[in-house]
């Protein structure tokens, strides 16, 4: 039997998905920016998403530009907005345990002479909303926060931020990382006070290689990509067509069942939790079961290294996670598991499970079973 339980990395694209992508590739593949007819065909794809993608978040076509994923969202989103900003001021906020794709830019942007402020989290990977207000200045270009925790599953009070923010300083740009919460909560916008919005097509089962940026009504936000001016000279490059058309698909597929599918990883999220507490010398991490994101739960299994663990149970068929997927080859550690206290030896026998709608119980009991069968051999021989 096989078990994937990696869905934060990447999920399975739909069967519709699939279909439009090929049908992109080997049919109506134009340049959708040719005038003939093979162009105007791939250009009503591009369309097509943007509107699918609006209507999920209750915002106009205009504000969504294409993108090759979250991590180029992501660093649009910090560097072109503190760019196009930086007179109002060059201070930027954001949270201790961000995705190296808001991490990083932040890093690049105090090299540039802005000043970031990281605010702490707590041991359930929660922030204070009171230090998030005293945090923002006059001088605060820009917040940016991750609404999904993509190691811990932790969620933040997007909504209650965008109003605080907003209270404190309506200058103050909201930056919302959604890759790991777009296609799992209804996000608006204009109602949850964002102005900018990250998302990324193989989280909800679309292909990879696309993503959008949400960019609000009045938002100065500064080009990263320039060239032939496409995407009204916000982001240049021939539109990837396939991925963009199977993105719109997706997010069209996902919200239609939206309700469904989380309740249903939801379920499984705890029932899974339930049983592993059952195993000796397990410990959750983040979030409560009951709590969190109902798609990501974090565990440690003491007394045995976490690649040993991956590896192990990657031999019978369970795919599963060590950390995020995008740094699973750095040696820094966790910046999730740093920032909530965890001790060295919980960090470093922390799994990752991440489940979809197409992630069965039959997967999660084939999974207990075999931890039962490998933890007490695996700890046997890790103290030898």
């Amino acid at each position: 039997m096989e078990a994937y339980l990696d869905n934060s990395a990447t999920t399975r694209c739909y069967e519709e998905v699939k279909d439009i992508v090929v049908r992109t590739m080997m049919e109506d593949y134009g340049n959708p920016s040719a005038m003939h007819l093979k162009g105007v065909q791939a250009e009503n794809y591009v369309k097509e998403a943007a509107k699918e993608i609006a209507k999920t978040l209750k915002v106009q076509e205009k504000d969504i530009y294409f993108t090759s994923g979250g991590t180029e969202s992501d660093n649009w989103a910090l560097i072109g907005a503190a760019l196009a900003n930086q007179r109002k001021g060059k201070h930027v906020i954001t949270t201790v345990y961000e995705h190296a794709a808001v991490s990083a830019p932040a890093a690049w942007l105090e090299e540039q002479g802005f000043e970031v402020t990281r605010l702490p989290v707590d041991e359930k990977g929660s922030l204070s909303l009171n230090e998030l207000q005293e945090a923002v200045r006059e001088d605060t270009i820009l917040v940016s926060a991750m609404y999904v925790n993509n190691e811990l599953g932790a969620v933040l009070p997007i909504e209650e931020m965008g109003r605080l923010i907003k209270e404190k300083n309506p200058e103050t740009l909201f930056h919302v990382d959604a890759i790991q919460a777009y296609g799992k909560y209804r996000i608006f916008p204009k109602k949850m006070k964002i102005d900018l919005l990250s998302a990324s097509s193989h989280k909800i089962h679309g292909p990879k290689g696309a993503g959008f940026l949400y960019v609000g009504d009045k938002v100065k936000i500064q080009p990263l990509i320039l060239g032939g001016g496409q995407q009204k000279g916000m982001r240049s490059g021939t539109d990837n067509v396939p991925g963009i058309a199977g993105m719109g698909a997706a997010a069209r597929i996902i919200y239609e069942r939206l309700e469904e599918n989380t309740a249903h990883m939801q379920e499984l999220k705890e029932y899974f939790a339930g049983e592993l507490y059952k195993l000796e010398e397990v410990e959750i991490n983040g979030p409560d079961p009951s709590a969190g994101a109902p798609h990501i739960l974090n565990v440690s299994f003491l007394g045995v290294r976490s690649e040993v663990l991956l590896h192990a149970l990657e031999e019978k068929g369970i795919y599963v996670s060590a950390g995020s997927a995008c740094s699973s080859h750095k040696r820094t550690g966790s910046a999730s598991m740093r920032a909530i206290g965890l001790s060295p030896q919980r960090k470093e026998s922390a799994i990752r499970f991440s489940f979809s709608e197409f992630t069965s119980k039959e997967e999660l009991d084939y999974t207990l079973e075999v931890l039962r069968e490998l933890l007490p051999l695996l700890r046997r021989y890790a103290r030898k």
